[in-house]
């Protein structure tokens, strides 16, 4: 069973955010970690790229495949975790301590799942 906190929200394609004074946190779900099992490498964004609502925002490597992770709202790329580049597991560990990507939200977010909507999106 995945962990869902309820203090955020979620996206279809799994990943979590939260919006603080405009400043949106985000990373993926701990369903998605463990769907994709051993994270080996995070391809992060540069610290002031742009992003449309639903447009690809980073990759993310396992053993098993490689996925696409993508932005929850439109904005500019305020903040990376960098820890993540040097240690991609850690997102195995807790994939909501371990944040992602902070953005500066200029646009909409996209559509999202309250937690008990995602979990019962993920069948819990």
């Amino acid at each position: 069973m995945s962990k869902v906190p309820e203090d955020l929200k979620f996206t279809k394609s799994h990943e979590w955010f939260k919006e603080e004074n405009g400043v949106v946190t985000m990373g993926i779900s701990d369903y998605a970690q463990s769907q994709l099992t051993d994270i080996v490498y995070i391809e992060l964004p540069s610290v002031g790229s742009k992003k449309k609502a639903g447009e690809v925002l980073l990759t993310i490597e396992s053993v098993k495949s490689a996925e696409d992770v993508y932005s929850p709202v439109e904005g500019e790329v305020v903040e990376i975790n960098k820890e993540l580049v040097d240690k991609p597991e850690l997102v195995n560990s807790d994939s909501y301590k371990y944040w992602m990507v902070k953005i500066k939200k200029t646009g909409n977010l996209t559509e999202s799942l309250t937690p008990s909507e995602y979990k019962q999106f993920i069948g819990e």
